[in-house]
């Protein structure tokens, strides 16, 4: 089972879940060991597979750190908090989270685009 810990030290996902923001990106940071990858990819793409049937899902996609990293990053685009909170806090999703490998460490956080002029739209 995965080890859930915070992104943010001061703002938990928990306080997140509790907004009603939205679009919002779902960035998660998997730290594991090397050798559980086969793992990983398994246990993810089936949690990948219960989301995206879900209302208000839009999509994700998985990333690997380079030269033999054991960190991995997924981001997920949802049309609005309660949509991922529905999604994540549905029993058959919460099951699926023992599915990770042991060495798992996960770090889920949300977050909405920011406009900079000159450079990003929101």
């Amino acid at each position: 089972m995965a080890k859930l810990v915070e992104l943010d030290e001061v703002v938990t996902l928990a306080d997140q879940l509790a907004t009603s923001e939205g679009p919002v990106v779902l960035v998660n940071v998997f730290s594991i060991d090397p050798k559980d990858e086969d793992a990983l990819i398994k246990a993810w793409a089936h949690d990948a597979g219960f989301m995206k049937s879900q209302p208000g899902y839009v999509s994700t996609q998985m990333h690997k750190g380079l030269a033999g990293s054991g960190s991995y990053m997924n981001y997920a685009i949802w049309e609005n908090v309660e949509s991922f909170r529905n999604a994540f806090t549905n029993p058959e999703f919460q099951a699926r989270i023992g599915q990770y490998p042991e060495s798992a460490v996960v770090r889920p956080h949300l977050f909405s685009k920011l406009a900079v002029p000159g450079f990003c739209v929101a």
